[in-house]
């Protein structure tokens, strides 16, 4: 039998090819989360050597995001016409390479632009391996395990990350960029002796202008949002990018409209549950990364916790993904999606609500930052594999590489532009006399003001249900 057909999604037999594929694909997830929250934890240290301030260091954090989000559906494209094997090795190659350049630069701008590689290097690898997941494992109870199972590497990864940044940023922010190079090259290697080989689509094209026009509508946007409190919001400057960055964008959907191979089909818009999908990504991804951000800064530069200890104190909410997602795949084959999202969405509010309600002027560990994270680890426990797998259920094979690429595309572009709000808000809060929480206040209400909506919007397929069966009664 091969790996990808099987008459049935419940006859599907997990061989140790299978296994093997599955553990490849989450080998590069945990790189991942393992990447991303290290160089979280190293923020402060690389501000303090290299002299950046809050501004410049969010862009150590959205110089990834946007790479990796703009050209997510690119390279969902591009593995659906190349073959989606070749283009995750190249990719993954790519990201070892910039990864260890990234730990040898001195200057801050060239340690920006090493963090924008390695986001285009993961916006190839990341839609591939979840297309590879998807085309693997049959849509059913055997994708909706071997989903979950992606996920736990994915906040193993992050949990990891935490404890490993705050050990390495001791010794020297660099190692956190370093130790990926060596996992990144072992991935490779194995990738490249079990992973199957593909076929390319028989036709096919790129869409150049889109990606570009996608991408640079981003990045203005983001820089005018973090650079408008000093210059202004209605100085001419700001509003010259911004009518720049509103053109951009809108020459995207143009685009989409009129080239022949678009990198977004637009059509898969008018699928209500894949729009939904993408709107919760916005939600659980933007709301989440903007808080840990905060906190990184709130509790290493204010209340001057060692890298350590701060990593310590963000743990649970990695250790509750980490045990509670091999669970959901079970939950959704039973309960369906929209319950569970609605269970994540309103454990993300509830947990930044809690937050504000009990931080005063300086929150307590016990009694304010533990349980927000313990309800920020059960909704994205609950939320990220829900999520995922509403986005691509019912979608074609030859599909799967853009639809996976435009739901995690949805998750980094809304966390870039969240975060550019909340590195704006808090630096035009910032006291003269120094760094407190009260600085702070202002983002945290707008990352609570996005999980509500979220919320909100997860809750329409549920009412609409439950409308329809009045009606019918």
């Amino acid at each position: 039998m091969t790996l990808t057909k099987a008459p049935r999604a419940a006859e599907q037999v997990w061989t140790p090819r299978l296994w093997g594929v599955l553990a490849v694909l989450c080998a590069v997830l945990f790189l991942d989360g393992l990447d991303v929250s290290m160089v979280g934890v190293a923020l402060p240290s690389i501000g303090s050597e290299l002299g950046l301030s809050t501004t410049s260091l969010q862009w150590i954090v959205n110089g990834y995001v946007l790479g990796y989000g703009g050209l997510l559906l690119l390279g969902g494209r591009t593995a659906d016409l190349l073959g989606r094997r070749r283009i995750f090795l190249v990719a993954l190659g790519v990201f070892a390479v910039a990864s260890l350049i990234g730990g040898l630069v001195d200057d801050g701008g060239l340690l920006i632009a090493t963090r924008f590689v390695k986001g285009l290097a993961a916006a190839f690898t990341a839609p591939t391996a979840l297309s590879i997941l998807t085309t693997t494992f049959h849509e059913g109870p055997a994708r909706n395990r071997a989903l979950s199972v992606f996920s736990v590497f994915g906040a193993s990864g992050y949990s990891s990350g935490l404890i490993l940044g705050g050990l390495l940023t001791s010794v020297g922010w660099r190692w956190t960029f370093l130790i990926p190079v060596p996992l990144a090259v072992a991935a490779l290697a194995a990738g490249i002796a079990l992973i199957p080989r593909d076929r390319p689509a028989a036709d096919g094209g790129h869409d150049l202008a889109g990606a570009a026009t996608l991408v640079g509508g981003m990045l203005l946007a983001v820089y005018t949002v973090v650079s408008a409190p000093a210059r202004g919001w209605l100085a001419p400057a700001t509003l010259g990018f911004a009518a720049a960055a509103v053109a951009l964008l809108a020459g995207f959907v143009a685009i989409e409209r009129r080239v022949r191979h678009p990198l977004i089909r637009l059509g898969i818009l008018r699928i209500g549950s894949v729009v939904r999908a993408n709107l919760a990504m916005i939600a659980l991804f933007g709301s989440y990364l903007s808080f840990q951000f905060m906190m990184t800064l709130y509790l290493q530069d204010v209340l001057h916790w060692s890298p350590l200890r701060m990593a310590l104190a963000l743990l649970p909410a990695g250790l509750l993904v980490a045990f509670g997602s091999p669970f959901v795949g079970r939950l959704i084959t039973r309960h369906g999606t929209p319950p569970l999202i609605v269970g994540s969405m309103l454990s993300m509010s509830l947990g930044y609500g809690w937050f504000l309600l009990t931080a005063g002027s300086a929150p307590h560990y016990a009694v304010t930052t533990l349980p927000t994270m313990l309800l920020l680890g059960g909704g994205f426990a609950f939320g990220f594999s829900s999520i995922m797998a509403q986005a691509t259920d019912g979608i074609a094979d030859a599909e799967q590489g853009l639809a996976s690429g435009l739901v995690q595309t949805s998750g980094q572009v809304g966390a870039a532009l969240v975060l550019a709000v909340v590195t704006a808000l808090v630096a035009a809060g910032a006291p003269a006399g120094g760094a407190d929480f009260g600085q702070f206040h202002p983002g945290i209400n707008l990352v609570t003001g996005v999980a509500v909506a979220g919320l909100l919007l997860s809750l329409v397929p549920l009412l609409g249900r439950r409308a329809i069966g009045a009606h019918r009664v």
